[in-house]
């Protein structure tokens, strides 16, 4: 099967799906290369995230990583948020194709910046090079013609 079970369901039902007008932060990404444009939206109270939503144009791989890496920060702190990774969305989906590795990286890149947003709406200090995109990763060379899905 070229899907698991879980990317199906999120697929299928995903979680988390829609906006929150009045949301404390936003991050938008997409990959022109392949056209799917993540947004994730975030409400937060007391640098707890209260609530997350997401509204994603792309296959269906990038609605499965949207929903699961919803699911995977709701009710968590700000900075816990920033831990995720690529890596763990795909393993909570029990696994991609290699070719829709750069859909995971789409996520954690969308929710590291709606964190970014909240901060900076929030005039919280950080360290910029939490936000460096795997667009910049030498391990990579996601977003300037290399192989997608950093496995850093």
């Amino acid at each position: 099967m070229l899907y698991s079970d879980q990317v199906m369901d999120h697929f299928l039902h995903p979680r988390n799906a829609g906006v929150i007008e009045d949301a404390d932060g936003v991050g938008e990404v997409g990959n022109a290369k392949c056209g799917d444009i993540m947004k994730v939206y975030l409400k937060v109270k007391d640098g707890i995230i209260d609530d997350v939503k997401f509204s994603t144009f792309g296959c269906g791989s990038a609605i499965a990583t949207s929903s699961i890496a919803t699911e995977m920060i709701k009710g968590k702190p700000l900075e816990e948020a920033l831990r995720l990774s690529n890596k763990a969305v795909v393993e909570a989906l029990g696994g991609l194709p290699a070719y829709k590795l750069h859909c995971s990286v789409l996520a954690e890149e969308a929710v590291k910046a709606a964190v970014k947003d909240y901060y900076d709406r929030h005039g919280v200090a950080y360290d910029p090079h939490l936000f460096s995109g795997c667009a910049d990763c030498e391990h990579c060379g996601y977003g300037s013609g290399g192989n997608s899905g950093c496995g850093q």
